[in-house]
């Protein structure tokens, strides 16, 4: 695995200036889990896993999505219904038959470097058998399974009062750290830096919105709803239909990056009413031709949902993010596993542009996989794993 930045050289700033305001991870670590072992991976605010088929991008995707949702507070069922697919293959089981996997991540913020490392036993019975939060060298929060006959774990909390820590149990089909706010009081100064390290790593865990656009569901008209992107871009007429009278700004900015990636003029980017509660998204070609988005190539399809998932918000992508704290703190981070299947060098390279401006704002972060490496490293600020053996 080699790993590098293109981002330029900064003068190293003071402790208090380092600390950015928006909470986002800095380090996704793989102790165990599915291809790797002891595996540490740097993300910036755009990161890019590289590699061939079968090098584990998709495996390093899929823990970050996992802890994301655990971080929201998911039941461990739900985020991991086949667990023993994430075992390490060679992974021999213990005396009492029992095998699982570790993974961990690290989120910087105000309160500085928080880390989060969490134990998940996969066999015989699924459960969360450690966690580990720490922060500036000091454990926040740890659990640890002392009785396999409960469905429990017991937990120690940082406390720093007139005992060192606090002990309770806690359950072990969820994370611990999310659930702190409703078990720590905040009395003592020590209680408090729990509840803010377990906020900071819960805020930016809750704000993935994990995206693979697939165009074969993405051709056909769709129900007016809600309008919230799906995971798929399912429903990505719909999005059109909301977004177009939203932010014209931003619209504006969309057309221009379908008039790059898509074949023939592109006029303008529309979503049309069938009179029967349903849209189809249209490209007008600027000459009296619209042409219905299902015409579209695969790869025109994917390059103009993830171009829409980049020049929008947490407020339109089916998302959950933390709403007591404001929208101005938060960093939406997308995942995007294939990020350039289907597109051609043109397309991933307007993409990947497009991407390292939105990132560089702020407001939003990028994980995506790729194929190719030589796609990624002409944008500025990226951060490129490559997991090529």
């Amino acid at each position: 695995m080699t790993v590098s930045s293109l981002a330029p050289p900064l003068v190293a700033p003071t402790q208090a200036e380092a600390r950015p305001d928006r909470p986002g991870a800095t380090e996704l670590r793989l102790a165990a889990f599915a291809a790797h072992r002891r595996a540490r991976f740097p993300l910036g605010p755009l990161t890019f896993f590289a590699g061939p088929s079968g090098s584990g991008k998709t495996g390093a995707l899929r823990a970050y999505e996992a802890l994301a949702r655990l971080g929201g507070g998911a039941e461990l069922g739900e985020v991991f219904p086949d667990p023993v697919a994430c075992v390490p293959e060679r992974a021999r089981p213990d005396a009492q038959r029992r095998r699982g996997f570790r993974i961990g991540c690290t989120v910087d913020g105000p309160q500085g470097a928080v880390r989060l490392d969490v134990a998940v036993q996969a066999e015989p019975e699924l459960r969360i058998v450690g966690e580990r939060l720490t922060a500036g060298g000091l454990t926040l929060l740890e659990t640890a399974l002392r009785d396999p006959e409960r469905p429990v774990v017991q937990a120690a909390w940082h406390t720093a009062g007139s005992s060192a820590v606090t002990r309770g149990p806690l359950p072990d089909d969820r994370l611990g750290t999310p659930l702190l706010a409703l078990r720590v009081s905040g009395r003592t100064d020590g209680e408090r830096r729990v509840l803010a390290a377990a906020e900071q790593m819960v805020v930016a865990l809750r704000s993935v919105f994990a995206c693979d656009p697939s165009p074969r569901r993405m051709r056909a008209a769709v129900v007016v709803g809600a309008g919230r992107l799906l995971r798929g871009c399912d429903n990505l007429a719909e999005v059109l239909w909301r977004t177009r009278s939203e932010c014209g700004h931003r619209y504006a900015h969309l057309v221009a990056a379908a008039r790059a990636g898509c074949a023939g003029p592109v006029a303008d980017v529309l979503a049309e009413p069938l009179g029967d509660g349903r849209v189809r998204g249209l490209l007008d070609r600027g000459d009296g031709v619209r042409t219905p988005l299902g015409l579209l190539g695969d790869g025109e399809l994917r390059y103009l949902a993830l171009a829409l998932v980049l020049l929008t918000g947490p407020g339109v992508l089916e998302v959950d993010p933390a709403g007591e704290v404001p929208a101005a703190l938060q960093a939406l981070t997308v995942l995007a596993d294939g990020f350039d299947r289907g597109l051609d060098a043109g397309q991933a390279g307007e993409l990947v542009r497009l991407a390292a401006r939105m990132c560089e704002r702020g407001h939003i972060r990028l994980v995506g996989a790729v194929s190719d490496a030589s796609r990624v490293f002409e944008a500025p600020g990226v951060t490129v794993v490559d997991l090529t053996p």
